[in-house]
């Protein structure tokens, strides 16, 4: 009976796989009958996501609540339909500009010929989205895919099935599969996705997974772009108010129960105002969601019985090193924790070691501005900074000396949902950019397009080298190389 099951699932998975490479294979044929839309095309595709999506709002909701085990309907909607449609609704007001060609000044040395630089779609776009925000994390790449111009392949995690199979319903609606595509838990070995000869990858995730991602595109010179989290630091500086960065950041950690790549994951507070702002955090939070989370339906569970346990052990491994751990509400049954304030850290501790990705704030003191930027600065580049001051030349210096994907001045990740400026990480935190003109440009190809004057001259710079023009416009260019420099062989 057991080998019957194993070799069902075996022909299962390998007709997964034979589909998702045949579709793969559609979608290029499809890319090279129609190798770059018009500005009215891309429009047209766009106005056709943003209508399913407005028509299927809630239907997402109800699926993502049953995927994560209860999630708030009203927070999916406002972190995850609201912020997709003004990305749609961006790229429809601006493709038309961003798909026209860009006049270049060619060198003094080619004066009066032509010189432009053109955006080509790039062709199959692989997209992996992750579990925390389904919709937005696949979404938001599909809208710069498509506004760039491509074919899509989307890969949902396994964690999500109601949710791809309600995409699923809803994207096939309007889109053929060799254009628009969706690949969910059948497929059972996910580097047999990232494997295919795509054109470019956007991947969303950890950075563990985003290595393999990217070892595995580089196997076809894929070039990727990476969206992998980090620990987010939240400085508040001594001249802000500690209850409002307590109450910004307490939002922070509440929203989707923290499970936010760009959730603030600790917090740098003056040593002297610890105390303060830890009281103002417990309060916050309990302003927002009251003391009994496990009865609030606005407040969402975690993820999975898996990322619950990984969340508790933190907490216990904080306890057993000296830490001080407060509730801000009540422990529910399950996979509802309300979030815990941390006191007393070290550096061994699991949860000052990994990005949290969960309902848990470390509180760490700072005696200085200068240690509080180099605590930043020990750490890995993260993908947010938050930076909490009044005072503009505080602020100045520590934006001048960090480094982050992305910055929220006196709040927390609003930057991510303003669609006219680029999102991504750097360094461990990821690479390359989407949103926006931005996301437009990583999607498409800039092509150098250098058209000769019919009359221009450059017979004058072939062999037989050393003719006056050759001569006269090395000197003009170059110069006279040093006579003094010694040879070094």
């Amino acid at each position: 009976m057991n080998d019957r099951t194993l070799t069902e699932q075996l022909a299962e998975q390998a007709i997964a796989s034979a589909r998702m490479e045949s579709v793969f294979e559609a979608q290029r044929h499809a890319f090279l009958q129609n190798p770059c839309p018009d500005a009215g095309q891309r429009r047209q595709h766009l106005r056709a996501l943003k209508r399913q999506l407005l028509r299927y709002q809630d239907v997402l909701a109800e699926a993502i609540d049953r995927d994560f085990g209860e999630r708030s309907l009203a927070e999916t909607k406002m972190l995850e339909v609201l912020p997709t449609t003004l990305e749609i609704n961006h790229a429809i007001s601006h493709v038309r500009r961003w798909m026209r060609a860009s006049r270049r000044r060619p060198e003094l040395l080619f004066a009066s010929n032509s010189l432009r630089v053109t955006y080509q779609p790039k062709g199959v776009v692989g997209v992996i989205a992750t579990w925390n925000f389904p919709v937005y994390l696949s979404l938001g790449p599909l809208v710069a895919a498509l506004a760039a111009g491509n074919r899509v392949m989307i890969k949902m995690p396994e964690t999500t099935p109601a949710t791809n199979a309600t995409l699923r319903q809803m994207l096939g609606e309007v889109f053929t599969e060799d254009h628009v595509a969706l690949v969910g838990g059948e497929l059972a070995d996910p580097g047999a996705f990232t494997a295919l000869p795509f054109n470019h990858i956007v991947f969303t995730g950890s950075p563990a997974v985003g290595r393999i991602v990217m070892g595995q595109a580089a196997r076809n010179l894929t070039p990727v772009t990476l969206e992998l989290g980090g620990k987010s630091p939240a400085i508040v500086l001594r001249d802000y108010p500690v209850r409002e960065a307590a109450r910004r950041i307490a939002h922070g950690k509440g929203i989707n129960c923290g499970q936010v790549c760009v959730a603030p994951d600790y917090a740098l507070v003056p040593r002297e105002r610890v105390d303060e702002f830890v009281k103002a955090v417990v309060h916050s939070f309990g302003e927002l969601y009251g003391k009994r989370t496990a009865q609030n339906a606005d407040y969402t569970a975690l993820a999975s019985d898996r990322h619950a346990a990984r969340i508790k052990d933190m907490l216990e491994d904080a306890r057993a090193k000296g830490a001080t751990v407060i509730p801000c509400g009540e422990v529910g049954p399950g996979r509802r924790l309300p979030l815990h304030v941390v006191t007393n850290c070290t550096p061994d501790m699991t949860l000052m070691r990994e990005e949290i990705f969960g309902p848990v704030l470390p509180v760490v003191p700072y005696d200085t501005h200068e240690q509080a930027i180099e605590m930043v600065q020990r750490q890995a580049r993260p993908l947010a900074l938050y930076c909490f001051s009044h005072d503009a030349s505080e602020r100045g210096k520590l934006l001048a000396r960090t480094h982050s994907g992305g910055v929220t001045i006196n709040d927390w990740a609003w930057h991510v949902v303003n669609h006219d400026a680029p999102f991504g990480g750097v360094g461990q935190s990821g690479m390359g950019n989407y949103h926006g003109e931005e996301g437009f440009r990583e999607l498409s190809h800039a092509r150098t397009v250098f058209k000769r004057h019919r009359f221009f001259p450059i017979e004058l710079f072939y062999p037989p080298y050393g003719n006056l023009a050759q001569r006269l416009t090395l000197k003009l260019f170059a110069g006279h190389g040093d006579p003094a420099v010694k040879k070094p062989f």
